[in-house]
């Protein structure tokens, strides 16, 4: 499966006090997320791609995570850097093409220059999209010229998801394949639903659509991301515990208003 495109739901992990996963909570998540895209479009005959995330530090340790989610049987990679201090661009693109070397998987690599010291450049990305595993990119950076450069510098060659951060079908509309999003884990249908009329080109339709769910992006942006969709799921009856510490859960009142915008969505 080289050819991604849609909507990937960034999954809360449910946990309780002590930090185990409640597996079960977790197993009913995936489900009910399956079950909302083919509720939402004829997709009884797609198989859903799972996509593992690797980050790290150090290009030994992601080689090792990335060879393990192969061996559990995972469909790609979602490859992050995390680093403390500022990395030249040659480690930078050594850094994810020592993971997809490592692997016979498909990977995305991901970019989030408001948290990192060390983005991707232009000319990084277009030379990782010339490896023949890397096959996307997902970009965070708010800048939606910037997905339109890589578009036009990479072409087919890569493939680019928006996050939480752009507007999807503005994404859609220049070329993007599809969004990687927390916001997605709390409104399945409405996000699937949406990625599916901007797909036909039936935009009369999907710019209500878009304008009504960007709410659900603006009260992320306004609290902290975690505690949301936590506090989301939680409304709709998911028992995925708090945000790990030192995240703290939503006030009350915050809570409130993230209710009050999943209803007015739907």
């Amino acid at each position: 499966m080289t050819n991604f495109h849609g909507v990937f739901p960034y999954l809360a992990s449910p946990i309780t006090a002590d930090g185990r996963i409640k597996t079960d909570v977790l197993g009913k998540l995936c489900d009910d997320l399956i079950k909302a895209v083919k509720a939402t479009v004829d997709a009884a005959a797609r198989r859903v791609p799972v996509l593992a995330g690797v980050a790290s530090t150090s290009i030994a340790d992601a080689v090792a995570q990335a060879k393990a989610y192969q061996a559990l049987g995972v469909d790609g990679i979602l490859a992050i850097l995390e680093a403390y201090f500022p990395i030249k661009d040659a480690q930078v693109e050594a850094y994810f093409r020592a993971i997809a070397d490592a692997v016979d998987i498909p990977v995305v690599i991901y970019t989030n220059p408001n948290f990192q010291r060390s983005d991707l450049t232009l000319d990084v990305i277009a030379r990782l999209a010339t490896h023949p595993r890397i096959v996307g990119i997902k970009d965070a950076s708010n800048n939606t010229g910037r997905l339109l450069s890589i578009i036009n510098r990479c072409g087919d060659d890569m493939q680019v998801f928006a996050a939480s951060a752009h507007i999807p079908a503005a994404v859609m509309l220049i070329g993007g394949k599809g969004w990687m999003a927390g916001p997605a884990c709390i409104v399945p249908r409405q996000s699937v639903q949406l990625y599916e009329l901007c797909k036909a080109g039936k935009w009369n339709d999907a710019i209500p659509l878009q304008k009504k769910l960007w709410r659900v992006n603006e009260v992320f942006a306004r609290f902290n991301l975690a505690a949301c969709i936590k506090a989301g799921l939680q409304s709709q009856g998911y028992d995925v515990g708090d945000p790990v510490p030192p995240q703290t859960p939503l006030t009350a009142e915050e809570r409130k208003i993230v209710e009050g915008v999943l209803r007015e969505v739907g």
